[in-house]
């Protein structure tokens, strides 16, 4: 009987017939206020099969899941199982979950001090305990391998290692409860998926002795993903987030408008948009003395963090910021927000370039299928170049000669002359040259001089001014092989090669000094894509998200996006061309994918087509940035 009613139990959960076939859409709806007790239309008859834990699809997704009660002489192994199935549910405050507790549990209990995410649902088993003789308790082993956890900030962190944790129980009358629970949830990937969601919030970067020259002000918002539950008031539990401050890992580069320890206004307050769009935040009486233009920025970090969360394709028109009395602090609408979007330092690429075989640099629009080489000195005859980056107001270009040994600067622009090297290597090849070149959207340039005597990262202001060293963490014996700055200019990606395999690594971007002497270091490197032992190239595609091309174990090439925070990006898959050595994205999600690749040059991804090939002999694809 119990495996049966295991088995039935998670049917009822996934919206699931007992013969394994999916409830249609209107089968769901009306069965969905009996799912507790089972659904009154599923047979009672017919075999029993099981449902594996494989990714669902996004009819699945959409399943309201409620938790099933204990039932009568439920053995541990059972109820454990039953616990772990209920705090899967779609329940806000988890009050079936909360029936497998003792009394004094429920209280102890804390199911959002942290989420431990395991690649499948934990193994469950009873573990003999010595000290349980009078059978009046049991010790239930949890087992798995863990691949990450999300703190009580919501922040998620890649962590893969084994999993173990015991669960006590204890007899309550005649039934078995638990009286020892678990540290916060504890989920597979495809159920940590399904209910949650990640959402990025949004901080102004501290640019320190940068923001007198940096071309963009000091309105430079950076993207700080996090994740939240998918059906439970998804619009408060964001705000909440934005509120309680930036992740322990990007608050060193970032800061908040909102004063230390603002909160909602009311405790209880569920945030929605009202009919025109806009959201109406009432707060605490922490930011009821703010000047307007604090408040401007205030209602800038919420607006575009709320921005992704209306109901269907609906954007946020609006935010309104409110006192406690409901009085209005400050309204924004998302035209006067402009000044502050992302893409304001991201820009809006026109063009996509790469290297041709005669070493210039070209340059494609959407709606072109041949180069052209680009105004000024790079497209001329004798560039003589082997990567380039191309500035996000697309007025200026870096390239590194096809040596590795020398960077130049030029405008784009017919007349414009080559200048100086701005840089120099004496790596003395290419591998051990110059990385190609990084702008970030405030003006500033970055390289790396992969020279084995003398490696360094570097940051050339306003792309032509003074080259200042940035400080590195230890590398334990790694060198960077290619970079890519975020255009906030708060974030730097970088693939490190250490001991035969290349990894990608994020790290802050920290700038302390003054004006005339900045100190800029990196700092709190991460691993970007776990999963991955080998990584090939990578690009940024969105403010908190890179696409990736390298290998896991089985040494096959695969495209993917991934966040910032190591995690899967939540969107459909993109088939990769073959061998691909190099590509470009931009943040502007709408604008095609552009690759270099081993047999067919350079190739592009338009909207609802397939890789094209623009230039067979052609190399280093990028958008500016």
């Amino acid at each position: 009987m119990g495996a049966d009613r295991a088995d039935r139990r998670r049917f009822r959960r996934r919206g699931r017939r007992p013969d394994g076939r999916a409830l249609s859409t209107p089968a769901l709806l009306a069965c969905g206020a009996l799912l507790l007790s089972g659904c009154a239309s599923m047979p009672d008859s017919g075999d029993v099969r099981r449902v594996d834990s494989s990714p669902r699809s996004d009819v699945d997704s959409q399943v309201r899941v409620y938790g099933v009660s204990p039932g009568k002489g439920e053995q541990p192994a059972e109820l454990v199982s039953g616990f772990l199935e209920a705090t899967t549910s779609d329940e806000e405050n988890f009050g079936t979950a909360k029936e497998y507790l003792t009394k004094s549990a429920v209280k102890r209990w804390q199911p959002f001090a942290a989420t431990t995410v395991l690649e499948q649902a934990p193994d469950v088993r009873v573990e003999t305990d010595p000290g349980d003789r009078d059978g009046s308790g049991k010790t239930v082993v949890l087992s798995g391998k863990r691949i990450a956890v999300v703190d009580e900030t919501h922040a998620y962190k890649p962590d893969e290692q084994p999993y173990e944790e015991r669960i006590h129980l204890t007899l309550s009358g005649s039934e078995w409860r638990i009286d020892g629970p678990p540290r916060g949830l504890i989920l597979g990937e495809s159920d940590f998926q399904r209910i949650y969601r990640s959402v990025n919030k949004y901080y102004f970067a501290d640019l320190g002795p940068d923001a007198e020259e940096s071309t963009a002000g000091d309105n430079v918002l950076v993207a700080d993903p996090v994740y939240v539950r998918r059906r439970i008031d998804p619009v408060t539990a964001t705000v909440k987030a934005l509120l309680g401050g930036p992740t322990e890992w990007l608050e060193p580069v970032v800061s908040s408008s909102f004063p230390r320890g603002s909160a909602l206004g009311r405790r209880d307050e569920r945030l929605s948009l009202d009919d025109s769009n806009t959201l109406k935040v009432r707060l605490s009486d922490r930011a009821a003395q703010v000047s307007a233009a604090r408040c401007a920025r205030m209602a800038a970090q919420t607006l575009f963090t709320v921005q992704d969360l209306g109901e269907g394709s609906s954007e946020v028109s609006g935010v309104r910021l409110e006192r406690q009395n409901g009085s209005e602090l400050c309204a924004l609408s998302s035209d006067g927000a402009r000044a502050y979007a992302p893409d304001g330092v991201e820009g809006h690429p026109r063009h996509q370039y790469f290297v041709d075989s005669d070493h210039r640099m070209v340059r494609l629009s959407d709606d072109e299928d041949q180069p052209q080489p680009v105004p000024g000195p790079f497209g001329s005859d004798g560039a003589g170049l082997g990567t380039v980056a191309v500035s996000r107001d697309e007025r200026d270009a870096a390239g590194v000669t096809a040596d590795g040994q020398a960077l130049y600067v030029s405008q784009m622009a017919p007349g414009a002359e080559r200048g100086k090297v701005r840089l120099r290597s004496q790596g003395g090849s290419v591998e051990h040259g110059l990385t190609a070149p990084s702008w970030d959207g405030l003006g500033g340039l970055w390289v790396a001089d992969r020279n084995p005597q003398r490696p360094r990262l570097l940051r050339l202001r306003g792309g032509t001014g003074a080259a200042d060293e940035v400080a590195l963490p230890r590398l334990d014996g790694g060198r960077i092989t290619a970079l890519r700055v975020s255009a906030d200019g708060s974030r730097i990606a970088m693939l490190v090669k250490r001991s035969g395999h290349t990894t990608l690594r994020l790290g802050r971007i920290e700038r302390r000094g003054t004006e005339a002497a900045p100190k800029l270091s990196v700092g709190a490197l991460r691993a970007v894509a776990p999963k991955l032992e080998d990584v090939d190239t990578f690009s940024w595609a969105g403010d908190s998200r890179l696409v990736v091309a390298g290998r896991e174990s089985d040494g096959v090439q695969q495209l993917q996006y991934v966040e910032t925070d190591g995690s899967p990006a939540n969107i459909p898959e993109v088939p990769g061309p073959n061998g691909v050595q190099s590509i470009g994205a931009s943040e502007d999600q709408t604008r095609p994918l552009i690759a270099e690749t081993r047999e067919n040059g350079i190739v592009r991804l338009l909207p609802n087509t397939d890789w094209k090939t623009v230039d067979q002999d052609g190399s280093a694809p990028v958008y500016p940035g």
